[in-house]
């Protein structure tokens, strides 16, 4: 098993991957191969296709194909969104609100960031509940509708509650004055891939991973809260309206 990445299943089709946290999806010259490289070192007889990527900081469930037709038939259900995928987040602020949907166009910020705008022409749609576990941290679970780049962090911010440890938008002190204060600096940014479901050549597939690094997600308090969102399939997510979204998955 490499540092980066876990195989959670293996189809004559596809892999599903867990991925560690902060390992960058490609290859960094100061850091050497990232984690699509290292998944091909330990297929080396196999060409792969990634279908889909999940942010440096993220941990959690990717699809890699084995075929480029498989690696097609992934991105036709992705972008038809016929692939039901959830995501575990904390943050310690308190958001304007504590379910419910986010909604707007995305646009380049500062910094290699993103903003969410008012605008609903190629909207980003994300729903979520959350759970008080003390302490003021929350945990949220998230159910993106569309595949923008740093959606999920654009979303938890503009409701004012951004992820424990990400580095482009939680706004508390930064690490240097942490460290002076005295104050506890997060060991990860605490967004997780937590379950992906899709129906792939008539067949139904689906997969959970809980996260196994992080201090604040194995906590007994989270760790309680997981075991209540074993299918969050099943939580009374509303109907969200028809929007134009063309897909680009990241």
């Amino acid at each position: 098993m490499s540092n980066a990445f876990s195989i959670v299943f293996q189809h004559q089709d596809f892999l599903i991957i867990n991925k560690s946290a902060d390992i960058n999806f490609h290859d960094e010259d100061d850091k050497g191969a990232g984690l699509f490289s290292q998944i091909k070192q330990q297929f080396p007889a196999q060409e792969l296709f990634p279908v889909h990527r999940l942010d440096k900081m993220t941990s959690g469930l990717l699809v890699v194909a084995r075929s480029l037709s498989c690696a097609q038939q992934f991105q036709q259900l992705f972008a038809q969104r016929h692939i039901e995928k959830y995501y575990l987040a904390l943050s310690d602020l308190k958001p304007k609100k504590k379910q419910g949907l986010i909604i707007g166009d995305m646009a380049k910020s500062r910094r290699g960031t993103w903003k969410l705008l008012r605008t609903k022409d190629n909207p980003a749609i994300t729903q979520f509940f959350s759970y008080a576990l003390g302490n003021k941290t929350r945990l949220f679970c998230l159910k993106p509708h569309s595949g923008k780049t740093h959606q999920i962090r654009v979303a938890m911010a503009s409701i004012g509650a951004p992820i424990i440890g990400d580095n482009y938008y939680y706004t508390k002190p930064s690490t240097a004055k942490q460290h002076a204060n005295n104050e506890q600096v997060a060991d990860r940014g605490y967004l997780h891939a937590y379950c992906l479901k899709f129906s792939y050549q008539s067949e139904e597939f689906a997969f959970r991973s809980t996260p196994t690094t992080g201090q604040l997600f194995l906590t007994p308090e989270c760790q309680l809260q997981f075991a209540e969102l074993e299918d969050p399939a099943t939580l009374p997510w509303p109907n969200v309206p028809q929007y134009n979204t063309r897909h680009k998955e990241s």
